[in-house]
């Protein structure tokens, strides 16, 4: 989580000085986070499905560049073998194109499905919730197509190449809500990149009289109200055997613990969720100088 939270800093830092940070990709990431030049190259000269991809990644500006092992359950070797498998053959032009190639021993549903939740795949030109929906005949073709470059490399393979595996074909599937894939990126990465799931509530933040940032200068008691998406969770049974917890709560640019003692904690434990957008009205306390709120009530933010 020290990590996570001295990434977050970065791209803070980033968005103030206005550069794009990016989601992992498998046509551009590395293992670890790069800096991707600005790209406006004629793209006369390439083919159709090449001029296709090549126009998702054209842009005016360099670029920070989530890494592949940057993404939980996928791995240090498949990442590996996903880069130099793109520096061999030249870029992934679409998902199947991907599934022909990327032929390692740990392809499988829980790395494959790490590459879909957090964005790597996008640029190949499938939605996130159809992927997830077609995995396992995803997966399926992938294996069929391990099989066969086996075959065409062996002396019986050169005797008989006529086996041909049929088109990956998706069934219908209902595209992924924003926040589903918010919350997949917050799972698989650790942040929120492709917005932000209070972001729909923004012109209410502009309006309001505090944040986060600000109720951190206040003074021991004071009261505020202030909006936030529920970030961790952490239950404890006091002496007593009641339950209470500490939740830490993110804005847009900072975040806070919480306190939510037995009583509320208990009349709200169906809003004390992860990725809950809530309003929270508490007061300010501080412990060893370090400020947290102490919740007095709440609502959801819908």
């Amino acid at each position: 989580s020290g990590d996570v939270e001295e990434i977050a800093v970065i791209i803070s830092e980033c968005k103030k000085l206005d550069i794009p940070v990016l989601a992992p990709d498998v046509n551009e990431s590395f293992g670890d986070f790069a800096v991707i030049k600005a790209c406006l190259g004629d793209l006369s000269a390439l083919t159709p499905e090449a001029t296709t991809l090549a126009q998702r990644f054209k842009r005016e500006r360099d670029t920070i560049r989530f890494g592949l092992y940057t993404i939980k359950n996928l791995g240090k070797e498949i990442s590996d073998f996903i880069v130099e498998e793109r520096k061999r053959g030249g870029p992934y032009l679409s998902y199947q194109n991907f599934l022909e190639r990327v032929t390692h021993k740990n392809m499988n549903k829980k790395s494959l499905e790490a590459l879909i939740k957090s964005g790597a795949l996008d640029s190949l030109g499938e939605e996130r919730g159809a992927m997830i929906a077609n995995i396992e005949e995803a997966l399926t073709y992938n294996k069929e197509s391990g099989s066969k470059n086996i075959d065409q490399i062996s002396i019986f393979g050169l005797m008989n190449d006529s086996s041909t595996i049929p088109a990956l074909k998706f069934k219908p599937s209902e595209p992924v809500s924003m926040k589903l894939k918010l919350a997949w990126e917050k799972e698989l990465l650790g942040l929120y990149l492709s917005g932000h799931p209070l972001a729909e509530f923004q012109e209410r933040f502009d309006q309001a009289e505090h944040n986060i940032k600000s109720i951190k200068t206040l003074s021991e008691d004071s009261v505020v109200i202030i909006g936030a998406v529920v970030e961790t969770i952490r239950e404890i049974t006091t002496k007593k055997g009641e339950h209470m917890a500490f939740v830490k709560i993110a804005d847009f640019n900072d975040q806070i613990e919480t306190v939510f003692f037995s009583r509320i904690y208990n009349e709200h434990r169906d809003l004390i969720q992860a990725d809950k957008c809530l309003a929270i009205k508490g007061r300010i306390s501080f412990r060893n100088g370090e400020p947290s709120l102490i919740v007095e009530s709440l609502k959801e933010l819908i």
